[in-house]
């Protein structure tokens, strides 16, 4: 099993999500996050003031997804989040040594 954790743009999140469950990812935690990369922030005009914002808006999925369907969740990520333009965000993928579901014990796959 492997943990998918992709940082994406907010208004990307219903089509990120649609696409993970037609592949069959089941469920997946959202976050709503600030940060940056190589885009550093913007700066913006409020009232006719400029100010600089440092973090900028993202969204946060995980999901722990069965190594079969790693890849193509990976893709359908890429595929429906890119917007070819700076700030698209990142996809890291991590090993998961044990999952338990806490009602009723179930561990591995079936607890998924």
């Amino acid at each position: 099993m492997k943990q998918v954790v992709a940082i994406i743009k907010p208004f990307k999140l219903d089509e990120v999500r649609e696409a993970l469950a037609e592949i069959g990812v089941q469920g997946m935690t959202v976050t709503e996050v600030k940060g940056f990369g190589r885009q550093k922030g913007h700066t913006e005009l409020y009232r006719g003031a400029e100010y600089v914002v440092d973090f900028l808006p993202k969204m946060k999925i995980e999901c722990v997804v069965d190594d079969s369907l790693v890849n193509m969740a990976v893709e359908a990520i890429m595929k429906t989040a890119r917007t070819n333009k700076i700030g698209d965000g990142k996809i890291f993928v991590m090993p998961v040594e044990e999952v338990i579901r806490i009602r009723t014990g179930e561990t591995g796959n079936a607890a998924v």
